[in-house]
């Protein structure tokens, strides 16, 4: 058996029928920029978020640069945010004209380290974007007081985490404003980029509006924004979807669970159980000290893995300025281990219970591989992020 690390088409093949109903609503109606679509679109993902308001965005990474231009965050600023996350976040911080400043994140959950934040707030220090990685919320009860002692303002990054709660509030609902990504592989996914910022302030919700639309109040530009407007085919896909996203959801728990109980005892550090909440799991990270020689002997066993991620932001050439030596050693080591294994809704039990033997085994016979198969297992269609 071969188990990929993603199939995407499962899903899409399962939900034909209501995707071909969203695509024809759409076609039908002739509107291809805007109109009932998006409305309802952002209106129901509000409601699911418990937000006031959400606004349809081409992209995650727009979402995150609107929400923080939309508080008024820009050049000057400083915006503190996890060294182990995905580029798009640090790219979305320099897009707004604002410096990232890179913490590291807590071993155990590998979100944000509130114990390390106030040491990097400084003068310029306008917002902090925690990043809810993979699917677990941030400690965001902590984050906030430290947030608001310092008069600092809060952009949640819930790229990885639809759905996900923490003391009863869903992500996305605890800062001044949230960025949502619906890349093709996230819990909510679209057929493409789209993204959303939801936000419980009128005022934010109407500038990050206007931003997203070249800056027009609707009788001109009042200020300078930009064209990055949800695509109406893009939000009747993501209306089809949004009804399964629970139950989507408790499948992924459900099959993570099991990864827990079945991979207990093995020399792998496993994910740190949910507290105070319900963990999202968009992925299913486990912690090797050997990582590349695991994923070779899973590879050879038909087992699809990918690296999210493989380093840290300061790691990567372009962002390689804004290293803290000596400050981000658990970003280092964690970017060093990680591995992630199949989860997704659509996993069937049987390719679930092949992971775990191939697991197993691969930890029991390790053999130096002789070539990186681990490159034709991967996953279909699933890309990075």
């Amino acid at each position: 058996m071969k188990v990929e690390f993603l199939d995407l088409g499962r899903q899409t093949t399962a939900l034909r029928p209501e995707l071909n109903l969203a695509v024809h609503r759409v076609l039908a109606a002739g509107r291809f920029v805007g109109g009932d679509e998006v409305d309802a679109f952002e209106q129901e993902f509000a409601a699911f978020c418990g937000a006031g308001f959400a606004v349809g965005v081409n992209s995650g990474t727009d979402a995150l640069e609107l929400a923080l231009r939309g508080l008024g965050v820009g050049v000057g600023d400083e915006v503190v945010t996890a060294a182990n996350t995905c580029v798009p976040t640090v790219a979305a911080i320099v897009a707004a004209g604002a410096t990232p400043v890179l913490v590291d994140p807590d071993p155990e959950t590998m979100t944000l380290d509130p114990d390390r934040l106030e040491e990097a707030l400084g003068q310029r220090t306008r917002a902090i974007v925690p990043v809810h990685l993979y699917g677990r919320c941030a400690d965001m009860e902590t984050i906030m007081r430290i947030a608001r002692e310092h008069g600092v303002l809060v952009v949640e990054d819930v790229a990885q985490a639809h759905g996900a709660e923490r003391s009863g509030r869903r992500a996305g609902t605890f800062g001044d404003a949230a960025a949502f990504s619906f890349y093709p592989t996230k819990n909510l996914g679209a057929l493409g980029d789209a993204g959303a910022v939801v936000t419980n302030s009128r005022a934010v919700a109407e500038r990050v509006r206007r931003l997203h639309a070249y800056g027009d109040a609707g009788d001109g530009a009042v200020e300078r924004g930009r064209n990055s407007r949800l695509d109406p085919l893009q939000a009747a896909v993501l209306r089809a979807k949004l009804p399964y996203l629970d139950s989507w959801n408790e499948r992924r728990r459900e099959l993570a669970e099991r990864y827990d109980a079945e991979l207990s005892g093995l020399p792998l550090t496993l994910p740190r159980p949910s507290e105070n909440g319900e963990h999202a799991r968009h992925l299913y990270v486990v912690r090797s000290q050997q990582r590349e020689l695991f994923r070779d002997q899973l590879a050879r066993r038909g087992v699809g893995t990918l690296v999210h991620y493989e380093r840290p932001i300061h790691h990567h050439p372009a962002y390689r300025s804004l290293a803290r030596p000596g400050a981000l050693d658990t970003s280092e080591r964690l970017c060093a281990e990680v591995v992630s294994l199949p989860l997704y809704p659509e996993l069937r039990d049987d390719e679930l219970a092949w992971v775990v033997d191939a697991v197993h085994a691969s930890l029991a016979h390790p053999r130096v591989a002789s070539a990186p198969l681990r490159k034709s297992v991967g996953a279909r269609g699933s890309g990075q992020p």
